[in-house]
């Protein structure tokens, strides 16, 4: 088998391939959400919309305007369209919030469906003097099997109101399913959709510490042919900034959290390694200055994009009649992530019993290196950097006995992931730069009938800059962040027919000043500025651009379609 660098280089060939198809082909753009206006201060996002068939689609709402003001669940039931009969050639699920103004801290959000995790985001934070609302969507379509049967339904979006904390939130939600057209195939969605969360209606589960776990026992058909795992785990409490943590020995003399800037969520099947997810750093609207994300977000912060990790190397083993059970941890989490998976099973719907097993299976678990480099002067100022690295890579192996004959499935990844925090702390100053990045390349082979390859890479690129500074005279001092974060992620499938790619490259950039007295209290800011710019393309010519950015806290500019056109133009 040829290795993952070998691979890498072939694949970069069919990659330049189908950019040039894409290039040559007329390009379609996916209607951006409405609503975003120049000289508003309202949340803005340059997100697309989910794409859409030519069909009419069956709504079927939710909730609807559903106030939060407190930590309690609320309910209710999900009933299938009656007139929109499945299978659907695509279902997404629509919501909209809203915040009074007024005070109040970022909130997460989630929506269950028969205890299924369908969305995890968090909320926007007002201010004193403008309320907001956003909206967001979330493709469900693989999740097709959840909704053909009458469930149970639940939003957790806990919020504190009382004379300090004085917004309450509100919320609209529906599914909208799409009925195939004349002729058309159904798409290929998971038999079963499984959760693993807190409770039968749903519910994240905390995971504290390394060997915290969420869990779930399946007794699964002995026909599973595929299966996956869609991950989401959010930090929060100690670890809401774990990029900016460090080697716990040095914790107390950097003034921040330990168990250093390395976090990863681990999958295992019955104890045995599955899976890596690695964890996006996520950043909300109430993180380290609010200014800076006034009006536009950090990367998915309302919207978190779960991580899928492939487990069909295992289904001949999770087809053997006994219960399987599969855990998600994260690694080094100190207090701690928010989390929930769903398990996803494709079915061999030619024979009732599948034979097969794990044939290779080199993934262990994580060993970080971490270096310090620091030095303190006769002052007591400090200076230098620490730094934790984790390169590594592994391939699983497995084989299944189907209907339509043998199929082999391989996952090789490879995962580097690096962090670097440089230090200069004196008795005026504090400041903190922080380089960080997570690489991922991801090889999928599958050989047997219907084989394919896929190949994906992700980039997930951070760089916080903070400088705190106090006047030599006592009057006061000033809080400085810039910070640039990223998504890219590109994909290209190989199989019978004309090779597939697509790409996804999502980018904000915010920085702020904060000015404040001699009692640290705010007395303002200075040069907030934001911007964010979205692109996506793929080979059958569909390409979305959109650029927005803002100063002092409102919207200047909004530009569509440019990377398109210059993409086109290449």
């Amino acid at each position: 088998m040829p290795s993952l660098h070998t691979t890498r280089l072939l694949l970069k060939k069919l990659l330049l391939a189908a950019v040039m198809l894409s290039a040559i082909t007329s390009y379609t753009q996916v209607i951006p959400p409405p609503g975003l206006q120049i000289g508003s201060a309202n949340t803005a996002t340059a997100d697309p919309t989910v794409p859409r068939p030519n069909t009419t689609p069956c709504t079927v709402t939710l909730f609807s305007n559903i106030a939060f003001a407190d930590f309690s669940p609320k309910l209710f039931t999900f009933t299938p369209p009656s007139a929109c009969a499945g299978p659907w050639a695509k279902v997404v699920l629509e919501a909209d919030f809203s915040i009074q103004a007024g005070r109040q801290f970022d909130r997460t959000a989630n929506i269950w469906i028969g205890g299924t995790n369908v969305y995890f985001g968090t909320t926007s934070e007002p201010s004193a003097a403008v309320a907001r609302s956003w909206h967001i969507e979330r493709d469900l379509t693989d999740y097709s099997a959840l909704f053909n049967s009458t469930q149970n339904g639940r939003v957790d979006l806990g919020n504190l109101v009382n004379s300090t904390f004085t917004s309450t939130l509100f919320g609209t939600a529906q599914l909208q399913f799409y009925p195939l057209s004349r002729h058309e195939d159904a798409p290929d969605t998971a038999d079963l959709v499984l959760p693993l969360s807190g409770s039968s209606n749903g519910g994240t589960v905390f995971l504290s510490n390394t060997g915290s776990a969420v869990s779930a026992t399946f007794n699964l058909p002995t026909n599973v042919e595929r299966a996956y795992l869609d991950v989401l785990a959010q930090s929060q409490a100690g670890d809401e900034f774990w990029y900016t943590c460090v080697p716990t020995d040095v914790a107390n003399e950097l003034q921040s959290c330990g168990g250093t800037g390395f976090r990863e969520t681990e999958v295992t099947i019955d104890g045995q390694p599955a899976g890596v997810a690695p964890v996006y750093p996520w950043i909300y609207t109430g993180g380290i200055d609010p200014l800076l994300w006034r009006p536009i977000p950090g990367v998915q912060t309302l919207n978190f994009v779960p991580y899928r990790v492939d487990l069909s190397p295992f289904a001949g083993v999770l087809s053997d009649g006994q219960p399987h059970q599969v855990s998600v941890q994260v690694f080094n989490a100190n207090n701690g992530f928010s989390t929930t998976a769903t398990f996803l099973a494709f079915l061999d719907h030619g024979s009732t019993q599948v034979t097969g097993g794990v044939t290779r299976n080199t993934l262990a678990a994580p060993v970080p290196n971490v270096t310090e480099n620091l030095s303190t002067d006769a002052s007591g100022n400090i200076t230098g950097n620490v730094v934790v690295t984790s390169n590594r890579s592994f391939s699983i192996e497995g084989f299944v006995r189907t209907s339509h004959g043998r199929l082999e499935t391989s996952v090789e990844q490879n995962i580097r992931f690096s962090n670097r925090q440089d230090f200069n702390i004196t008795t005026l100053a504090f400041l903190q730069n922080i380089t960080q990045n997570t690489s991922i390349s991801l090889l999928t082979n599958t050989r047997g009938h219907g084989g394919k390859t896929s190949f994906q890479t992700f980039e997930w690129p951070l760089s916080l800059d903070f400088n705190f500074t106090v006047n030599a005279d006592g009057s006061g001092g000033f809080q400085t962040t810039t910070i640039k974060q990223a998504f890219n992620n590109s994909q290209l499938i190989k199989g019978d027919g004309p090779p597939f790619f697509s790409t996804v490259s999502n980018s904000v950039a915010p920085t702020d000043t904060l000015l404040f007295d001699a009692n640290f209290r705010i007395t303002g800011s200075r040069g907030q500025a934001n911007s964010q710019r979205y692109f996506s393309t793929d080979s059958t010519g569909a390409c979305f651009s959109r650029s927005i950015a803002a100063a002092g806290g409102i919207l200047t500019s909004i530009t569509d379609g440019e990377g398109c056109k210059s993409h086109n133009d290449d």
